[in-house]
This record gives structure tokens, sequence and C-alpha cells, in this order.
């Protein structure tokens, strides 16, 4: 068996489709197609269920990535470890609210330092299983991660806040109680397409509540939120980093702040391995003096 084949598999799996996995893996299509074909010649076993619209793995295939996921990333890990500098591609999934780590100046310095190391972030809000998903680390919120993970922080603590423009407050004025926001016009985020909006969470003698807020414009990009806000759209609810510029601006109003404590904040993590390649603990050195120098 051509164990070169194994790769294939494995981006197959996490990305249920052909053309992504080629695209992940730099191939063609086709390369991957017959790459799979083999694969299951070699084992004598279909591995791949295939359709016009959608690619699944067979009970054997699921068997056989779980078997070989992790021994592949042993052996990659243990040959990044014996090479002189930090090199090759570093796959990371990054909440769209780590404000810190997209902001560009953290990734930009780390790019110029290791010119070897490509990064390829995907942003996203997904609560996935970054190791299934063949991430060599994760930028999440402290309360989601698994407490088998290492954990560096990225930033300090956050808060939510509630905002507006100083227009919107002019003709419809501001809230002074949470419950006050069933009354106003809200932007509202969403994980996903078939999910309710979040709940906006807030606190009030030391005990936490929420507010099942109906905004008028529901969204999953934070974007989005920030500019319908701006543009006098209604009152909407995001960590703070991420309005800081319009706060300073004056672009954007906080508002209920006395009700909005701090909370753990964004963490670069990574499951627990023996040998650390190099590429990854390049990054959590950068991380670390990042944070010392800010």
């Amino acid at each position: 068996m051509d164990l070169n084949l194994l790769p294939l598999l494995l981006a197959v799996a996490d990305e249920r489709n052909f053309r992504a996995a080629a695209d992940r893996l730099g191939v063609t299509r086709s390369a991957v197609s017959q790459g799979i074909r083999r694969l299951e010649d070699a084992v004598g076993l279909q591995l791949v269920m295939r359709t016009t619209r959608a690619v699944r793995l067979t009970e054997a295939g699921e068997r056989l990535v779980d078997s070989v996921r992790a021994p592949l990333r042993a052996v990659q890990d243990a040959l990044e470890v014996n090479t002189d500098a930090p090199s090759g591609r570093l796959r990371l999934a990054v909440s769209s609210i780590a404000e810190d780590f997209l902001s560009g100046p953290l990734l930009a310095r780390f790019a110029e330092a290791h010119p070897k190391v490509t990064v390829d972030v995907t942003v996203t809000d997904d609560e996935l299983d970054i190791v299934a998903h063949g991430y060599d680390a994760g930028v999440r919120l402290g309360e989601v991660i698994e407490q088998d993970m290492i954990a560096v922080p990225v930033s300090g603590p956050q808060s939510e806040v509630a905002a507006a423009s100083p227009g919107y407050i002019a003709h419809h004025g501001a809230p002074d109680h949470p419950k006050d926001l069933l009354k106003h016009r809200c932007i509202g985020w969403r994980p996903g397409p078939n999910t309710a909006p979040w709940r906006w969470e807030f606190e009030q003698d030391g005990k936490p509540f929420d507010v099942m807020v109906d905004p008028q414009v529901t969204t999953n990009d934070l974007r989005l939120m920030l500019r319908v806000a701006l543009a006098g759209g209604g009152i909407t609810f995001a960590p703070r980093d991420c309005m800081r510029e319009y706060f300073e601006s004056g672009a954007l109003v906080p508002l209920l702040t006395r009700y909005l404590p701090p909370f753990a904040g964004f963490y670069l993590c990574f499951p627990q391995r023996k040998h650390i390649a190099p590429k990854l603990r390049a990054l959590v050195d950068h991380v670390r003096q990042w944070r010392v120098a800010g």
C-alpha cells in the first residue's frame, strides 16, 4: 500500500468534498479521486461513498480514518521536530470575534519572523473538534475549550457590550435596563442559518440573567451587525474589543455597561502531544511574547 494515499483520505473525511480536499492539499480533483480509488483497491474495501450531491465515508472508511489520524499526526510532528527552522502549513480555526488575533498585526509579525511557515486561518464559530477536522490549533473563548487541551492566553478578559449610534439614540432614546431592549430595534447574531438568535446575557447584583431580544436584523456576520448599527439601524451586542475604535471615534455609544461583567478571554488552544511541531511551538512563543509586549 502507498501510505502517501492516507492523507488524501483524511482530507476527504474532513472536507466531505473532493474539490475542497484537492484545494486543501494543493492537487487536482482527479488526483484525489484516483488516489482514493487506489487506496480502496489496496485495502479491498469501499471507503468513500460518492454521489452527485455528497461525499461521505463508509463504515470501513470511518474505521480507517479513526485508526490512522493520530499516528499520521505523530509522524508529521516527529519529522517537523527534526527540522532546523519552523516550516510547513499551520492550520488554525479562529473565532470571528477574536479581535486581538484577527486584527492583523499579530499574524503579520509572525509571518515576518517565520517565512517558511504558511498560515491557513479559517474563521468559524462552529464548536468543532479541531483535531478531527485537521487543524493544528484553534483560537476560542476560554469557556468553550475542552479541559484536555493546552490553552495559551491571546487576550485579556473580555466583555460584551450593547451599543447604538448617536443618531439612533437621539431618535429612540437609550435603554435604562436590559429589559428595556424589548422595546427597541435590535441587531442580533446567530451561529447558523437554522438556529435561534443568541440571547443577550447580563448581570445584576451578582446574579446573571439574559434577555431574549427579537432582533429586526439577524446575521452570523459581526461586520454586518456593526455596519447596520453604525447606520442607525438599532442596538447591537458584541465584544467590546470589536467596537473599541467606534467608541473612541464616537460613531457608537456603549449602553448598559453596569450590567455587563467581564468574562474569560481568548486562548490559543491545541491538543496535548509529546512533541509539539516547531511551526506550532513558534506560534505559541510568538503569542506569549506578543502578550508581554502588549
